[in-house]
């Protein structure tokens, strides 16, 4: 099934995204220093059942970074909406990892009649925790300042990093270290993130408020038990938001499932497409 890359003009700046298949649109959006790249393994394969749409969110990937670019979670989903609109989708399946599974929900809560369904996976939600201290201690104008100096110059903590988002480390593939850091390099390449958590704690208690908006859409939770950013009471939480939601747990998988365990994920989440029993 052929992948194109594409690029489009967004508020003024250029954004980057993949497109392929044929059928109801679905939108993958990614986590926190993640891009399109993190869907290399679902996109051929969901590509099959849907026209998959896989977005460098604008701040991260390969898409421009304007400096002064509102990074609220408000802000973030309004731009993937608008991004449905520059590509002609009027309604899709939205599938968000990690921080984007906010921006997933944010997006349609501020527009429900857009979203069919949800597909959740290793989900930041108003209950986590995940990223609370993080955000508090990044935030600080000095800290942040010390970072991006830091950050720049100190690559070597990158595998770590990446790494520990894993169950079972031996599964780490050759290219997943160049492939996720490579936009790094590129300049404004961490004030997104910064920006992102800066308006951390804000973006998650108004999502907490809109989220009876979205009770009804049909929605998968999907994460790995041993993700480390996940406490389990805070998924059950985000579960009970929803009167329609399927919750699937992928054993010795850690936060990236789609990395980790990609023939699993796609099957999980292939079913939950096709409407087919969820069982392992």
């Amino acid at each position: 099934m052929p992948i194109e890359e594409r690029w489009s003009i967004l508020d003024g700046y250029r954004i980057r995204y993949l497109c392929g298949g044929s059928g109801p649109p679905l939108v993958l959006v990614h986590g926190l220093l993640g891009y399109s790249f993190s869907w290399r393994f679902a996109i051929p394969v969901l590509a099959q059942r849907a026209t998959v749409y896989a977005v460098d969110m604008p701040g991260a990937g390969f898409s421009d970074r304007p400096a002064g670019m509102d990074c609220s979670l408000r802000a973030g989903a309004t731009r993937l909406l608008r991004f449905l609109d520059l590509t002609g989708v009027e309604g899709c399946d939205l599938l968000g990892t990690s921080y984007g599974v906010t921006v997933a929900m944010m997006a349609a809560a501020l527009a429900p009649g857009r979203v069919r369904r949800l597909i959740l996976v290793g989900p930041v939600d108003p209950w986590s925790g995940h990223g609370k201290r993080m955000a508090s201690f990044l935030s600080h104008r000095l800290v942040s300042a010390i970072f991006l100096g830091s950050a720049r110059r100190f690559r070597f903590t990158d595998a770590y990093w990446i790494r520990r988002q894993y169950g079972d480390k031996r599964r780490m593939r050759p290219e997943v270290l160049e492939g996720y850091t490579s936009p790094f390099s590129l300049p404004g390449a961490f004030e997104y993130e910064l920006g992102i958590l800066r308006s951390w704690e804000q973006g998650l208690r108004e999502l907490e408020s809109l989220l009876p908006r979205i009770a009804h859409v049909p929605t998968l939770l999907l994460w790995g038990s041993m993700d480390r950013t996940l406490r389990p009471g805070s998924t059950m939480r985000l579960q009970a938001q929803f009167t329609d939601c399927k919750a699937v747990t992928l054993d010795g998988v850690g936060h990236l499932p789609y990395e980790e365990v990609p023939e699993e994920f796609n099957r999980v989440v292939a079913a939950f497409l096709d409407g087919s029993n969820l069982s392992r």
